[in-house]
């Protein structure tokens, strides 16, 4: 049965290496049948959330941005897939603020239950994702009817395109979206 898998790339820079893993990822979504739309934050607008819960009743935000129509792809989805480098051994500002834009989400009746993590960071241990891996866990913990379900995580690459050096990491992404 065709999914709908939303693949939410987060990185500021256009064509990074969580972008690429990402692009891995949907190409073996699509491939396997599905149907993918890929979301750039690079070039949205999103603010901050202003704390004042208006979405817990209206289940809409009331900040006018980008993340509205985002936040609402989010709810039809079957399979988000969020693509983020690590900054600081976290998930990067930018996939942060759209986290806590999705909070009208919460009350709702969303569809998604299967959520996927790409990641890539600069650095070589495999613990420098553990912040970003526990805010993305956090962030499920809140949609109980979801599951983190896979998550695939580049190491040891700064420079744009230097995770295609890595196959092994390319093919994992393909592999895990062919799953979907």
């Amino acid at each position: 049965m065709s999914k709908k898998v939303l693949v939410i790339s987060t990185s500021p820079r256009k064509g990074g290496n969580s972008e690429i893993l990402a692009d891995e990822f949907m190409r073996g979504a699509t491939d396997a049948g599905n149907n993918t739309e890929k979301v750039v934050l690079y070039d949205k607008k999103i603010g901050f959330c202003i704390g004042c819960f208006a979405c817990q009743k209206t289940k809409r935000c009331v900040v006018n941005d980008d993340a509205i129509e985002i936040v609402e792809k989010m709810f039809n989805a079957d399979v988000i897939v969020f693509a983020t480098p690590v900054y600081f051994y976290d998930m990067c500002g930018q996939m942060k603020t759209l986290i806590d834009r999705s909070n009208p989400l919460y009350p709702s009746d969303y569809k998604f239950r299967d959520v996927y993590l790409i990641a890539t960071a600069a650095d070589e241990p495999l613990s420098c994702m553990d912040g970003t891996i526990k805010g993305m866990q956090g962030w499920i913990q809140c949609f109980e009817k979801s599951t983190l379900r896979g998550k695939v995580l580049g190491l040891n690459v700064l420079g744009i395109g230097e995770i295609k050096q890595q196959p092994d990491k390319m093919k994992e992404a393909y592999g895990m979206g062919k799953l979907v």
